[in-house]
């Protein structure tokens, strides 16, 4: 029994890999009710969605931000609790777990590294229908580019469940979803231009062996934000070259700060305004 997982402490004891005592000492952290891990281990959300999946395991599913992060479209903001779905009966939330009731269809349940999970759709469904615009948006984004599937799929799933809360804001929300998004960030960053009056800008546009996240074709104007990951060296370096490839081949490149795209979207669409007339008005200097 690997005790750096979540384990089911009766069983641990049962085992004789640990005794009771043990398990109430400094070397464990109880995840939930009964659910342990050795206490050197850092609790993220994978760590307490798998805790969570071993309370309803032949019972229920993981759900919600916890079967995005199983899915491999994470999208849930730190601390946020695990989330299961059960059909009923007496399962509770917890600290650090939420509980939905609900019935699943034949096809919404999938297996995923061992657990049972939502599907992508229904996952992006349930998340869409009660959260914020902007994180439900990039819900869906997120999980229809790991699961592939076109984000209308979200209404298909809808429909099998009428009368849920918060159904009816689903229309608008897939109108705004773009599955080639490949981050909650590059959402956010769509959305704020979006919401700027900006036009459209074109996603995923190849240059040479490069892709650009968002960008302006016409204006050889690319946008992209500097993010967590790209303070890694690796992606660093790796930002650097493409940056310097797409340079040489005539393109602008405006980076714009996490912590704008976040908290103020209408500076970012102030900034990419101001960049496109810019790019236009030398375009119109020089014949187009």
């Amino acid at each position: 029994m690997d005790l750096s997982r979540p384990f089911v402490g009766s069983e641990a004891v049962a085992a004789g890999v640990v005794t009771r005592a043990r398990l109430r000492g400094r070397g464990f952290r109880a995840l939930f009710h009964g659910i342990y891990v050795r206490a050197d281990v850092p609790v993220t959300l994978a760590l307490r969605s798998e805790a969570a999946y071993l309370l309803v395991d032949g019972v229920g599913a993981l759900a919600g931000y916890s079967a995005a992060e199983v899915l491999g479209a994470s999208c849930g903001p730190l601390g946020v609790p695990a989330e299961v779905i059960v059909p009923g009966g007496n399962r509770r939330a917890q600290s650090g777990l939420i509980v939905h009731r609900g019935a699943l269809a034949e096809d919404e349940p999938v297996f995923r590294a061992g657990m049972l999970v939502t599907s992508p759709a229904r996952t992006a469904c349930d998340l869409a229908r009660r959260l914020p615009r902007i994180d439900a948006v990039a819900a869906i984004d997120a999980l229809a580019f790991h699961g592939e599937f076109d984000p209308a799929r979200v209404l298909e799933i809808a429909a099998r469940h009428p009368g849920a809360r918060g159904s009816r804001r689903l229309g608008a929300l897939v109108a705004l979803a773009d599955r080639r998004s490949q981050s909650p960030m590059e959402t956010r960053l769509r959305l704020a231009l979006h919401d700027g009056g900006l036009p459209p800008p074109t996603l995923q546009h190849p240059v040479g062996p490069y892709f650009l996240d968002l960008c302006y074709p016409d204006l050889l104007l690319a946008i992209e934000y500097n993010g967590g990951h790209h303070r890694t060296a690796e992606q660093a370096l790796y930002d650097l070259d493409r940056e310097a490839y797409v340079v040489r081949n005539g393109w602008h490149v405006v980076r714009l700060p996490a912590r704008d795209v976040l908290g103020r979207p209408d500076v970012v669409a102030d900034r990419v305004r101001y960049e496109r007339a810019i790019r236009a008005d030398r375009a119109s200097r020089h014949g187009g």
